[in-house]
């Protein structure tokens, strides 16, 4: 197993677990929360096919990375991503941000610059900004994110289970496109993550990412399905181009937030078309 250091909590090093496959422009691809890069299974043969060098890694607090009880604010995870990118030496990239994810990718562009990548896209991402504020009317009340973090405090196995069932959209396309099975796959995932990171990370879906997507120059994908019931399209997709200008813009008909694995034939279609232009 694959492991870059990124700090130290007391006396164990806080690693991410990595896997990097495949030649020629690299693709990074950044996990949602709760899960961890297992979650890209739809995606990462596809695009190593097509002649990609595909990396993946798990944040802290998930998968096989590191269970630190801190660091779970964009700065910190932004940090994290640049050790990685800087220690595989890695440019002319792809980053490629899902849901949580995507703030990673705002945070990276908007503190690093583009330096090392070529390329963005945030798929179902948590941009621009989530929180309803004086200035941000069309965001969501900050009670919403307190009563994850109370459910999940306060029962964690049975919130990712009703959480789930409403990320794929289970009860209108399970048996369809999305099995039992993979809701189980997805489950068992996101209960090996750290409590405490799958609390916490919570509060930074909270950050306002309007003035890092400002300063993107580079080509800009947004991917996001019109059924997202997580993030919903009119709070984020369809408002990207008002701040990272370059965006363009693909809605996945009837797809879910977790449109990776249910839609994969569109999601993939529209990564690479984006990567070959």
């Amino acid at each position: 197993m694959n492991f870059i250091t990124v700090g130290r909590e007391n006396s164990g090093n806080i690693d991410l677990y990595y896997e990097d496959h495949g030649s020629g422009e690299p693709v990074i691809l950044i996990h949602g929360w709760p899960l961890s890069s297992a979650s890209w299974e739809k995606q990462v043969p596809v695009l190593v096919k097509s002649g990609y060098r595909v990396i993946t890694y798990d944040r802290r607090g998930f998968g096989h990375s590191s269970k630190p009880t801190t660091g779970y604010d964009y700065d910190t995870l932004t940090s994290d991503l640049h050790t990685l990118m800087e220690k595989l030496d890695i440019r002319d990239a792809t980053l490629v941000g899902f849901s949580m994810g995507g703030g990673e990718v705002a945070r990276y562009l908007g503190t690093h610059g583009s330096e090392r990548v070529k390329r963005a896209v945030f798929m179902a991402a948590v941009t621009p900004f989530l929180l309803k504020t004086s200035d941000n009317p069309e965001g969501i009340e900050e009670s919403v994110f307190t009563g994850i973090q109370k459910a999940v405090f306060e029962d964690r196995p049975a919130f990712l289970t009703a959480f789930l069932d409403k990320f794929y959209s289970a009860e209108a396309l399970k048996g369809k496109r999305i099995s039992e099975e993979a809701l189980r796959l997805s489950w068992n995932i996101a209960a090996a993550a750290s409590p405490v990171a799958t609390h916490d990370c919570v509060r930074s879906w909270l950050t306002d990412f309007r003035a890092d997507l400002r300063k993107i120059r580079i080509p800009t994908l947004v991917i996001h399905g019109d059924n997202d019931r997580t993030l919903p399209l009119a709070v984020t997709g369809e408002r990207m181009s008002r701040f990272a200008e370059t965006s363009r813009l693909v809605v996945v008909p009837g797809g879910p937030h977790g449109l990776n694995w249910t839609h994969p034939e569109e999601v993939n279609k529209a990564l690479l078309e984006f990567l070959r232009a």
